[in-house]
């Protein structure tokens, strides 16, 4: 069997902080000489205006292992949004990839062989709040990113998992439609 690590998909929910600082990242996990390395330079290399795409960094020059790309969800068209989103967010991102490396959800010997793109969340509404907690935002985008990959890289939810409870799952905003509230 191999240890190749083509294309692994995760995604968590981390909430519980103020109105817009929840996270949402959708990651994909695999080899540079693969599918994800392709894509990653693809994306890299083929910016869209409102969706840049940026590598997630400690700094402005500290590049995180294994490469990530930070990919916005939400069309970008505020300097404040941008800042927060290529700020805290960004650095969030990089910290919880090099949480997943430390607690060996992606292995160590492998962090210069593989690439991760991570689909961002940051709440439009980031900009309208007075008082944003840069600390709280951070916190919860670190976990999310550290979650994802470890929900990609063990392969969570299983299928057996998803069978068993597909009728006792409710997808929130379906239930706000059901309800009248959308």
């Amino acid at each position: 069997m191999s240890n190749r690590i083509v294309m692994r998909t995760g995604e968590a929910l981390a909430a519980g902080g103020p109105p817009g600082t929840a996270a949402e990242p959708e990651v994909v996990i695999g080899e540079l000489d693969g599918p994800v390395g392709t894509a990653l330079a693809t994306l890299t290399g083929d910016q869209v205006a409102g969706h840049t795409r940026v590598f997630a960094l400690l700094n402005t020059d500290i590049m995180v292992r294994p490469v990530t790309l930070c990919v916005s969800k939400v069309t970008v068209k505020n300097s404040r949004y941008t800042n927060i989103l290529m700020g805290t967010v960004q650095f969030a991102i990089a910290n919880g990839v090099l949480d997943a490396v430390r607690a060996g959800f992606i292995p160590k010997e492998k962090a210069n062989d593989l690439g991760i793109i991570c689909s961002v969340w940051l709440a439009p509404s980031v900009i309208d709040a007075e008082n944003l907690d840069h600390k709280i935002l951070f916190d919860l985008h670190r976990k999310g990113t550290t979650e994802a990959i470890r929900k990609a890289m063990t392969n969570e939810p299983s299928i057996d998992w998803l069978l068993e409870n597909q009728d006792k799952i409710m997808h929130k905003y379906h239930q706000m439609g059901l309800d009248g509230k959308i």
